[in-house]
């Protein structure tokens, strides 16, 4: 791959960082991130020129890269602090797990589709990105590492697993968009003392939808 970022790439970061602050990200660690990581690197040469427009685009696999709002608005949620352990089910194009991992996170991603993981996997080590990258079922999480100060489901599930919540610290985040397979409203989950959640439904979205044991 031709790892270059240009002048124009840089500008048109500038420009779609502004973007995001007119609707509503003010988490400046998020808008640092956004404006660092190469997003043209990230999606298919066809969309090259389109790269920081404010858009989902298709990525093989009947997956897509998430529009640059729904990435910002998820991290912003998850009140990303450096050294942070976080898992991400979906890693998709891994644009996300990019801007997790310049916001110093400590990331472990989990991807079932084996072409996009390879391909992402490829792209980090040219990228010198540092990730746990995991070919397996988000659904169930990724027990090995658990517990997780935050996680972070990029895919629309029709329930929250189990196995996430059992896989969050207490007092930690579980980010994910919930509903069926066209609509969603995401979800901050927040597990507290006794094991239970505090769950506040926030705005409407739409994701690909969650596949594995404890999804779909």
């Amino acid at each position: 791959m031709n790892i270059t970022d240009t002048y124009k790439d840089k500008g048109a970061r500038r420009l779609l960082v502004r973007e995001l602050i007119t609707k509503g990200i003010v988490d400046n660690k998020v808008l640092d991130a956004i404006g660092k990581v190469q997003r043209h690197l990230f999606i298919h040469n066809d969309f090259r020129h389109l790269a920081y427009q404010d858009k989902a685009f298709p990525i093989g696999e009947g997956q897509t890269i998430s529009q640059p709002y729904t990435v910002a608005y998820q991290t912003q949620l998850l009140h990303v602090e450096p050294t942070d352990k976080i898992l991400e089910i979906g890693t998709g194009s891994g644009y996300q797990a990019a801007v997790l991992i310049e916001m110093g996170a400590n990331l472990y991603s989990i991807e079932r589709q084996e072409k996009l993981f390879h391909k992402t996997q490829k792209l980090f080590l040219e990228l010198n990105y540092k990730a746990n990258l995991i070919l397996g079922d988000g659904s169930i999480g990724y027990e090995n590492a658990a517990p997780y100060d935050k996680i972070i489901v990029t895919a629309g599930a029709p329930k929250v697993p189990q196995s996430l919540i059992n896989q969050l610290k207490v007092g930690g985040i579980l980010i994910i968009p919930v509903g069926d397979e066209k609509n969603q409203i995401m979800h901050s989950i927040i597990k507290k003392m006794d094991g239970s959640v505090e769950v506040i439904p926030l705005q409407a979205f739409r994701f690909v939808p969650l596949i594995g044991n404890q999804a779909w």
